[in-house]
């Protein structure tokens, strides 16, 4: 992946991982310059989830360095870098940011590409995309099969529709941590200028899953409702995983205050 695109503007670190404190705005220039540029940039948007399990995972951790912009999704990240007291200007919520980045590529002209998500979803997400915004150019969806990053003549296959349909704007819904290693292992070689792992936005985009209230995402409280939604999945994501992000916060936070005493 190329380094070049990393924003120079400070960042923060939460449990090892680079938060970049950028606003909304900011991101969406940055992502329009990197479409400009054409060298693969890829954009993840990080969450509690991803932190966790990035701890004592060398090649997770490598990808996130590697990403032109890590942005902060989910509140909690937001309450965790003001216990820091290192306070992240904005949360950057996966979906919003797909629908920045469209409404900017039908502006522009960029085609997107949808690919990943339950069969079906993508397609559904993408006539949504275009009603919502006239004019965007849809390059394609594809649903892969599953366990096919395993299988090369599979990813070959994928590599080759993406380089046939040249979309500047690759939007991936493959889960965590999948998506974000087929983006670092295969984007330059499908010569796509940006990537975005989207987590479950196809499927809210589409209208299949409803967003918590907005009350809800003030108050961090998004996680709750996504629970309610599909317990059988998250539940332990949520109720157990996802638990030591406190214990290692705290850790952080003391290690960060030991050090100011030196």
């Amino acid at each position: 992946m190329n380094r070049e695109t990393k924003p120079t503007t400070p960042a923060i670190v939460i449990l090892e991982t680079r938060i970049d404190n950028l606003g909304m705005a900011e991101v969406l220039e940055r992502a329009q310059s990197m479409i400009s540029l054409g060298r693969p940039s890829h954009i993840i948007t990080a969450n509690v989830d991803q932190l966790v399990g990035n701890l004592g995972q060398p090649d997770r951790q490598v990808i996130f360095r590697n990403a032109a912009l890590v942005v902060p999704d989910g509140v909690p990240l937001l309450w965790a870098a003001r216990f820091l007291k290192t306070p992240l200007r904005e949360r950057i919520n996966g979906t919003n940011l797909m629908l920045q980045i469209c409404g900017m590529a039908a502006r522009k002209g960029f085609p997107v590409f949808l690919f990943g998500s339950p069969e079906g979803t993508a397609d559904r997400a993408a006539r949504a995309l275009c009603k919502r915004f006239p004019g965007l150019r849809i390059a394609g969806t594809y649903f892969p099969e599953y366990g096919f990053e395993d299988r090369q003549a599979e990813n070959e296959k994928i590599r080759s529709l993406l380089r046939e349909k040249k979309p500047a704007v690759l939007f991936v819904s493959l889960g965590y941590p999948k998506g974000v290693k087929w983006i670092e292992k295969n984007q330059a070689a499908c010569e796509i200028p940006l990537a975005v792992e989207t987590g479950s936005s196809f499927k809210y985009i589409s209208g299949e899953m409803r967003r918590a209230p907005h009350w809800m995402q003030r108050l961090g409280l998004e996680w709750c409702w996504r629970l309610c939604q599909e317990p059988r999945r998250l539940w332990k994501r949520y109720l157990i995983q996802d638990l030591p992000f406190f214990y290692h916060l705290i850790k952080q936070k003391i290690s960060l205050a030991r050090g100011k005493g030196n």
